[in-house]
């Protein structure tokens, strides 16, 4: 099972791409190339990415109007895309980007220790995601499993050959007496009714874990990425008193 994240490269320029490959690398991801807007929408459709690097300037469709139709569809709304602009870019690139749904911009040419480490929180995030996505398809299965046998035992004690009562010559069981199998199954059904609430409520616990998951990675992806930015610019690229 490859357990590889997957990251989008756009750009149409081979040069770029190249650049990027050779940073990225080291973080060992697949690494998937797009030369338009067209083409990145078109690789969308089949695979799941971590984060999107995607350049702003295009011939046809550019960055802010991929980033757009990215945003509208449903299974790739909630996708991190990362604009790429030249250093001298309009100020306004900004303003759109974000309102085209960025979570931010990287400028030409690339930083590469910046860049790694905020695609990698970005690999890492998706990781974690997937992860629980995964545990909780696994508990669902477990839930339905537990209420087949819940409903199961609950209908057992009726058609038990054992069971005494009308039918069977005889009025019933004494006062104060519960058949054997009957008692077994009541024992198997309370047993499986616990680990069903069990498992709901590990269920609960993830949904409410996922979103929180999500805010606490973003916050911890801007704390990373000052701490690398401080380390890399060092004390000589601080700003006069």
């Amino acid at each position: 099972m490859d357990d590889k994240a997957k990251i989008l490269l756009v750009d149409d320029r081979e040069e770029n791409l190249i650049a990027l490959e050779a940073i990225l690398s080291s973080l060992d991801q697949d690494l998937i190339r797009a030369r338009s807007g067209e083409e990145a929408l078109k690789a969308l459709l089949t695979d799941e990415y971590a984060v999107i690097l995607l350049d702003v300037v295009m011939p046809g469709m550019d960055g802010f109007e991929t980033a757009r139709d990215i945003k509208r569809r449903r299974k790739t709304r909630d996708l991190p895309i990362i604009f790429l602009t030249a250093v001298n870019s309009d100020p306004d690139y900004a303003f759109r980007g974000y309102a085209a749904g960025a979570v931010d911009f990287i400028s030409k040419p690339f930083d590469p220790w910046v860049l790694r480490a905020k695609v990698s929180v970005f690999v890492e995030l998706h990781n974690k995601n997937k992860q629980l996505r995964d545990q909780t398809g696994l508990l669902r299965e477990q839930a339905a499993l537990l209420r087949e046998q819940a409903a199961l035992l609950q209908a057992r004690p009726s058609t038990d050959p054992n069971r005494t009562g009308p039918g069977r010559g005889d009025t019933g069981p004494e006062p104060g007496t519960i058949p054997e199998a009957a008692a077994r199954a009541a024992a198997s059904s309370a047993g499986v009714e616990s680990r069903l609430a069990s498992v709901e409520e590990q269920l609960e616990k993830l949904a409410k874990r996922i979103p929180g998951t999500l805010r606490e990675e973003f916050d911890e992806l801007d704390r990373r990425v000052a701490e690398l930015h401080d380390t890399v610019s060092g004390p000589d690229d601080a700003p006069p008193p």
